[in-house]
């Protein structure tokens, strides 16, 4: 069998479609949404590999008609067809080889994108609220692409401490998994006198969004702490204990959201941050356990590596992984990230291709 790792989703989106008619499954609405949205992020695989092996099928009807065929001009026509098919096939071939090589990331749609300010005091909290805003502007860009913001800590001067949201769409995850990482700007800030240029610095972690049926939390596995939201400066936004910190007692993992009024709103947020949370330390336990499965050299995922550069003197922005720098800061701030993502996905595919030879 060929791309057997891409049959396996066929099989599995096969599987779903079954689900789908099955009365109990239609009657109990979170798993109906929970599976729609495996079923979907699974269809456009699964419908290439079921064209790919429909055609091989079609392929081998062709070359038997071709072989029982006496007739001259019947079998210069049976051959122009299976010439057409060849050449269809191979075309249809390159792109499951495409596929494959991008792994796990191309079927799944959702994420969540969490944004802090680092080193640099207010600048940096500016800059954090700057890369959000950039990303937001990505996304506004992008057909069918849905944002949702789950927790948001902002300071008196419109900064942003931190930010946790969710981005949904097709591609969303497989576009944007490269992100994660330090992001260091340097620029004169507004507040400088003297002109001199300083570096702030914000991370940005971008982690695939987890159903409930693939990450499963035990009510016995966390503890919930519900306390009073609180905006800039710490004062208090409302009377009630609507914010809520939810702690994973196995792996030690912390999530708290206060934005909604509502504590069970916030509750849900937060459980969908942990599963995320969760889910990203399983694959990266599984990849570590895995000889033959590594992180990429852009996908390291660790947070503390300084991945790009912004400098706003110069116009520039540096992503040091690939060594590519585009003098267009303006464009890119304003959510222009193309040239950026592209130039990223095509490392990370001919990275792979190489394969072991290129681990480092």
């Amino acid at each position: 069998m060929k791309f057997p790792t891409l049959q396996v989703k066929l099989d599995r989106y096969e599987e779903l479609e079954k689900e789908l008619q099955d009365p109990e499954v239609l009657a109990n609405t979170s798993k109906l949404v929970e599976i729609q949205r495996e079923y979907g992020g699974l269809a456009k695989v699964a419908l290439a590999v079921r064209e790919y092996n429909n055609r091989a099928e079609n392929i081998e009807v062709a070359q038997e008609m071709l072989e029982e065929e006496s007739d001259p001009a019947a079998r210069e026509y049976a051959q122009k067809e299976l010439d057409e098919l060849y050449e269809e096939h191979e075309k249809h071939t390159k792109e499951l080889e495409d596929l494959v090589v991008a792994g796990d990331s191309i079927t799944r749609g959702g994420l969540i994108m969490e944004i802090r300010a680092g080193a640099g005091g207010d600048e940096a909290a500016l800059f954090a609220r700057e890369l959000f805003d950039m990303y937001m502007h990505y996304v506004e860009a992008q057909r069918g692409w849905k944002t949702e913001v789950l927790n948001l800590s902002a300071t008196e001067l419109g900064g942003i401490k931190e930010v946790t949201y969710s981005i949904a769409g097709e591609g969303a995850y497989h576009r944007l998994q490269f992100e994660s990482g330090g992001h260091r700007v340097q620029r004169v800030p507004e507040t400088e006198t003297q002109g001199r240029v300083h570096t702030s610095a914000a991370t940005v972690a971008v982690l695939p969004e987890a159903s409930e049926i693939e990450v499963e939390i035990k009510p016995d596995d966390i503890r919930l702490d519900t306390f009073h939201a609180s905006g800039p400066g710490g004062q208090k936004v409302n009377k009630t204990e609507s914010a809520v910190r939810i702690t994973h007692l196995p792996t030690g993992t912390v999530v708290q959201c206060q934005d909604e009024k509502s504590q069970h709103k916030n509750k849900s947020k937060a459980m969908r941050v942990l599963r995320s949370r969760v889910l990203e330390q399983m694959q990266q336990k599984a990849a570590d356990e895995r000889a033959d499965q590594r992180r990429t050299l852009i996908g390291s995922g660790d947070r503390s590596q300084r991945i790009r550069t912004y400098n706003f003197p110069q116009g520039r922005v540096t992503d040091h992984r690939i060594n590519i720098s585009l003098y267009k800061i303006d464009q890119i701030m304003q959510g222009d990230l193309d040239d950026l993502i592209n130039a990223l996905l095509q490392f990370d595919r001919e990275e792979r291709l190489l394969g072991d030879g290129s681990k480092k």
